[in-house]
């Protein structure tokens, strides 16, 4: 979509610790969530510029119409194996009828002596244009940040420092699908963008693309956000694990339990834990001590009891026996 941008060499997945959260661990997967529960209502939330003349609305809508209610039908018909020549006609026709359907009731509510304004009918096809543009994009996202030792983001989405962090690299193929997020601006999309876009236009699609997916307030500017775009749903990931990050107040078995998880991983990855930087309101980036960590763990409380009550006994620990016998 853009062409002005560098990928960076790590992007990274905030996340808390969950069921989820270690099966995309362990499964190598990554989820594409409906823009729909983002916690910005105005985010991918468009708003049509209708810079056009209400004839050229009406074109632009009547083909999404179309191409929308022929892409059900079709995928009905395909559903109870209907095929041939004439489900294929009988699709096209009544795709046609409900595109002159809804421009007839458009053109019929834009009379209502309600609408207060100069030209009802171009707002209304406006409306129904951003309806319809909005609908076409179904896509899942999953969303990343450039950073890895940000305070906000820590909070926001590391569970307050109890969750983790995935480090991701990308690999060729998938850079064509992993874009910048761009902050501030308008919300505004052209009608006339999205006429070139129907037409075919790949600059115009771009424009599109842009301002419905990759645009969000500047105050979330602190996110650094790169999104990788995808079919919704959990997916095969795109991209390649490297490195798994543990925040501040990540418990101790939960960073065991995800180092045991992935230990046998035919490409191994990289295990760090953030740490406060001295007298600073800074965060670093620090590699894990995995022999520290697996050398109390697991253990077994009723271990320890049996040695100290032998020694509160006054008996040295008793050796297991080689042999044992049964009397």
């Amino acid at each position: 979509m853009m062409a002005d941008r560098t990928l960076p060499k790590r992007l990274y997945k905030y996340r808390g610790f969950s069921n989820l959260t270690l099966g995309m661990l362990v499964e190598d997967t990554v989820y594409f969530a409906d823009p729909s529960t983002f916690n910005d209502p105005l985010d991918t939330k468009a708003v049509l510029d209708t810079d056009i003349a209400a004839d050229a609305l009406e074109a632009i809508l009547s083909q999404m119409i179309e191409a929308r209610t022929q892409a059900e039908m079709s995928a009905a018909a395909k559903t109870i194996r209907y095929r041939g020549p004439k489900t294929l006609d009988h699709i096209a026709r009544q795709s046609r009828k409900a595109a002159e359907r809804l421009l007839l009731d458009i053109r019929y509510n834009a009379t209502d002596p309600d609408y207060e304004m100069e030209d009802p009918e171009r707002f209304l096809l406006g409306q129904y244009v951003q309806e319809e543009l909005l609908r076409r994009y179904d896509k899942g996202v999953y969303s990343l940040a450039e950073r890895v030792n940000c305070p906000l983001m820590w909070s926001h989405y590391g569970d307050q420092h109890r969750g983790l962090c995935l480090g991701y690299s990308v690999p060729e193929a998938s850079t064509g699908n992993v874009e910048k997020i761009r902050y501030g601006g308008s919300r505004l999309v052209k009608a006339s963008d999205v006429s070139a876009m129907m037409a075919g236009q790949e600059p115009a699609r771009r424009r599109v693309d842009e301002a419905v997916l990759l645009k969000k307030a500047k105050p979330w500017a602190y996110e650094r956000e790169w999104r990788l775009i995808g079919p919704r749903g959990q997916r095969n990931s795109p991209l390649e694990l490297e490195e798994v990050v543990f925040g501040m107040r990540c418990p101790t078995a939960v960073r065991f339990a995800v180092v045991k998880a992935m230990e046998n991983r035919d490409r191994p990855v990289s295990f760090f834990e953030i740490r406060e930087q001295w007298g600073q309101f800074l965060l670093v980036k620090r590699a894990v001590d995995l022999d520290e960590l697996k050398v109390s763990l697991p253990r077994r409380h009723r271990s320890f009891d049996h040695i100290f009550a032998d020694r509160d006994n006054g008996d040295p620990p008793r050796p297991k026996e080689e042999n044992p016998t049964h009397g």
